[in-house]
Parts: C-alpha cells; sequence; structure tokens
C-alpha cells in the first residue's frame, strides 16, 4: 500500500475506521478461537500461538519447529498445549500483570491481541521484564524498583556521539516525517542527546551518512523481520549504533488520537527509545512499554527517561 494512501485515513469519517477494521482483521485474531486453551488440549490453530510466543521472545526458537503444514495435526507436537507452552504463557502473564495460571483465559487472549512492537520482550531466554517487578528490598515504603531494562550487553551510542542525526527514507509522507520528528525533539528534550534530520537531496550531494535511517515497509521488507499487516506488529528499530526504524505501511496511521487508528507519534517515541538503547518496560504508562491500542497517544514517562540517563550516566 503506498504511503500517500495511508494518510488518507487522517481524513476518514469514524464510519470508514469501522469498515476498515472489519476488512482487514488483526493478524492477531486468530487468539480467539483459542481462548480458554490449557495444558493437554488440542485446538486446532494452536501453532500460531507458538509461533506468536517464539516470535516474542517467550518460546526458544530452537526448540519451536517451523510449521510447514496443518497436515496430520492431532499427531504434531506442535499442535499440543504442552508444558513449554504453558511456561511461556505464564512468563507472557507475569510480564503484563496478569494472573499467571498459565491458561490462555481472556484477559491474556485480550493482552495479546493489541497492536505491539515488534522487538521481543525477552532477550536470550531472560525475562528482563519480568525480573523488574520485583519489590526494592529494605525500603520503608516499599517502593518499586524501576522497570526499564537495556538491551543484552547493554550497547549505546559513544560518549562522543551525542548528536545524532536521521534521514526519512524516500516517499515518506511530510506528516509522517513531521510526527517522527516531533517525538525525536521529546527525547531530547529529556536526554542530553540532540538530533537532526538530514534531508534527502542533502545526504545525496554530501559523503556523509545518516546515524539513523526510517522508512515505512509492507510485509518481507528484507531485513528478516517481515511485517503482518494492520493491527499486528507496528514497527520495529535496531539497539545502538545500528540506526535502523521501519514502520508498518499497512497500518492505519493517524497524527493524535483517532478511533480505529494509531497514533504515528507515540509509536515513534517507542522506536526511538529502542535505537537509544531501551528494551521493553513492563510499567504500562512507560511508552517503552511494548503494545498500545487505537486511539490512544502516550508520552514520554518517568520510568523512560529514569532508564535513558542511567543508561548513559546523566543528570
Amino acid at each position: 500500500m503506498a504511503l500517500a494512501v495511508i494518510f488518507q485515513y487522517l481524513i476518514s469519517c469514524i464510519l470508514l475506521s469501522a469498515l476498515f477494521s472489519e476488512a482487514h482483521p488483526s493478524p492477531f485474531e486468530f487468539l480467539k478461537n483459542l481462548q480458554g486453551s490449557q495444558k493437554g488440549d488440542k485446538p486446532q490453530g494452536l501453532h500460531q500461538l507458538k509461533n506468536y510466543l517464539t516470535k516474542f521472545g517467550y518460546i526458544n526458537s530452537n526448540i519451536q519447529p517451523n510449521v510447514q503444514s496443518l497436515e496430520s495435526e492431532s499427531n504434531n507436537v506442535d499442535h499440543i498445549f504442552d508444558e513449554t507452552l504453558e511456561a511461556a504463557i505464564k512468563t507472557y502473564q507475569l510480564n503484563y500483570h496478569l494472573k499467571p495460571t498459565g491458561i490462555l483465559d481472556a484477559k491474556t487472549v485480550s493482552s495479546m491481541m493489541l497492536p505491539r512492537c515488534g522487538v521481543s520482550d525477552i532477550t536470550n531466554g531472560h525475562s528482563r521484564m519480568r525480573a523488574a517487578r520485583k519489590r526494592a528490598p529494605h525500603h520503608r515504603h516499599h517502593h518499586t524498583v524501576s522497570h526499564y531494562k537495556f538491551f543484552s550487553g547493554s550497547p549505546k551510542w559513544p560518549a562522543f556521539k551525542t548528536n545524532l542525526s536521521y534521514k526519512f527514507e524516500n516517499n515518506t509522507p511530510a506528516d509522517a516525517a513531521s510526527a517522527i520528528s516531533r517525538a525525536f525533539d521529546k527525547w531530547a528534550s529529556a536526554t542530553h542527546f540532540t538530533f537532526t534530520r538530514i534531508e534527502n537531496d542533502t545526504l545525496a550531494s554530501s559523503s556523509s551518512t545518516s546515524d539513523i535511517t526510517i522508512g515505512f515497509h509492507c510485509r518481507d521488507h528484507g531485513d528478516g523481520f517481515p511485517f503482518d499487516g494492520p493491527y499486528g506488529v507496528l514497527g520495529h528499530a535496531s539497539p545502538p549504533t545500528r540506526g535502523s526504524l521501519h514502520l508498518d505501511a499497512d497500518e492505519p496511521w493517524s497524527i493524535g488520537p483517532m478511533a480505529g487508528h494509531i497514533d504515528l507519534e507515540t509509536v515513534a517515541l517507542h522506536e526511538i527509545g529502542h535505537l537509544l538503547g531501551l528494551e521493553h518496560s513492563s510499567v504500562e504508562g512507560a511508552i517503552m512499554f511494548p503494545s498500545v491500542s487505537d486511539d490512544m497517544t502516550k508520552d514520554l514517562h518517568g520510568d523512560d527517561v529514569q532508564g535513558i540517563r542511567e543508561l548513559y550516566r546523566t543528570t
């Protein structure tokens, strides 16, 4: 879908938004049919749930087979609600403040169906979101410890690199570029970083390159992390210092809250956090919380700011 077409949604009415939602169901819609499943069950389509949990780090990809066919489904281990799947769901539930039953109950399904970031919640088998929910020891008022987390190895931009340049790929709509630039400005106001936009024609006429490149893409776009259409994975970004930010061109983006649409600036704020070195947070109000609903806008949270300042040891 052309990017110019996407932003025609900005002038769509609520009725058209509802029609769009009906015509383009979420790629996570399969979860509705699995609600209530638990260990020992063999519901049809269970392989999709395992693929979902593998994609976001809850099941080790080395032990999750790649399902090529639905033949002999009842005899395929990938279609049995086993202990591995139960443990993965419990971990998901802990990360998202749900009762860790291991059962795919209604609240868990509702949470898993929300549009979300494509960066996995778990790295190298360790649930860093859940670990952050412990209480701080020996504290009179039992304040929770910080929930922000860093990528494995805590990659960050070098100390001398405080001014980061960014550019948009060709054909990025002007409204989209403006919204994402405002997201960069918000991070600049809360950190020691400054961000400079490089126009494509300027970049082409010079020998320099930008630190960060932003683009809208559809489905399989060559980086090994294909998008999945409307209301699924919204975007993904690399940790420092690779500087790659991709957004799903098939999403019904909006500038500001709009029923049935996804606020672009909110998602951009989240993905820029990844570019700077933050992983997902279990604080629902934090911009680094992995999922967001339509018609929602979010801003930087104290947990986000505390995290980025801790990573770069700034005040």
